[in-house]
């Protein structure tokens, strides 16, 4: 597959990507609707998650393709961003609107989604999304922004660039997750522990039942 995506990549930008980045989806065992009222919950990242290949670019404007969906999007670098429609990219335009509030100078920049994460299917996509980019732009253009940090403001992307109201579970989970861990965290104080998640003989399935 990442050869797939690499020759995608030069096929829609004619260009090599000069980076690719992975972040994880998740799932929650325990606490459900928890989160957003600050409680406590149990989730742990999964293997399913989403990639992202990048590369500046001297255009002045942001490229958005993914191969999840059909409709890209070419958006001039401005100052300031707004939420378009229900398009998925939206997801990482809020994080660059957020990242350039932090003083990020966004000159241009192409970008090549891909995820296996079923969409709908309560394994925070979206998050994913928000967290890939985030951590991915921060690395790539070495912004020093702490990990923390990043994570609430992938929640701030959510809550206030797209406009769902959700907790920072998701977020949290896709960041801090490690193999073979679930994590105990309050949503309210974001004290957390790692906990082993070694089931032995045992596999915990993940079923999207589409309901």
């Amino acid at each position: 597959m990442e050869n797939q995506i690499s020759e995608l990549f030069q096929q829609k930008y004619g260009k090599p990507h000069e980076a690719s980045y992975f972040a994880p989806g998740r799932v929650n065992l325990i606490g459900e609707h928890i989160d957003y009222n600050g409680g406590l919950v149990m989730p742990c990242a999964i293997t399913s998650g989403t990639w992202l290949y990048l590369a500046p670019n001297n255009d002045g404007v942001i490229r958005f393709a993914s191969t999840n969906f059909e409709d890209y999007a070419e958006i001039p670098v401005q100052n300031q961003y707004q939420k378009t429609g229900k398009e998925w990219h939206n997801y990482p335009l809020g994080v660059i609107n957020e990242l350039q509030s932090e003083d990020w100078k966004c000159t241009g920049i192409d970008l090549l989604y891909y995820g296996n994460i079923p969409i709908g299917s309560g394994l925070s996509s979206s998050a994913s999304i928000e967290v890939l980019t985030a951590f991915s732009l921060n690395d790539f253009f070495q912004l020093g922004v702490d990990k923390l940090s990043l994570v609430k403001l992938s929640k701030r992307v959510e809550n206030d660039f797209i406009g769902v109201n959700s907790g920072i579970m998701d977020q949290f989970a896709i960041a801090f997750g490690e193999a073979g861990k679930a994590i105990i965290l309050n949503c309210d104080t974001l004290k957390h522990k790692m906990v082993d998640c070694n089931l032995g003989d045992y596999s915990l399935a993940v079923i999207n039942t589409n309901k």
